[in-house]
């Protein structure tokens, strides 16, 4: 049982250090707890059409915080950092025959939805 796309990728987390990033490639999200690096991949390269090359996950614990008398704790959440493909040359490889074959890369190098303007 797989989870939808919409359900991996919770937001996207908008600092000044992701938005420093997201200018390199690197784009950060809050994802879901269960997800794992393979989930978050596919889940970005179904919702925003790019080729992702690097996956790195965090998982935060809920600070304790107090009003008054009485004490409790913020939700605990995972952050992902993902780096994608900004590169958009043709590959070529050796074909059949030993013949030269290039193939373009059908995605896009940036994610203009991520909530920032580059």
């Amino acid at each position: 049982m797989s989870k939808a796309p919409q359900d991996i990728i919770i937001k996207p987390v908008i600092t000044e250090k992701s938005s420093y990033d997201a200018a390199l490639g690197k784009y950060t999200f809050q994802v879901a707890k269960t997800a794992t690096k393979t989930d978050v991949r596919k889940a970005v390269e179904q919702l925003f059409d790019v080729k992702v090359v690097s996956v790195n996950t965090v998982n935060y614990d809920g600070k304790k915080k107090r009003q008054r008398y009485v004490e409790g704790t913020t939700a605990s959440f995972k952050k992902a950092v993902v780096t994608i493909d900004t590169e958009a040359k043709d590959v070529s490889y050796l074909g059949k025959g030993g013949k030269a074959a290039k193939s373009d890369k059908k995605y896009k190098t940036a994610i203009e939805e991520f909530g920032i303007g580059q």
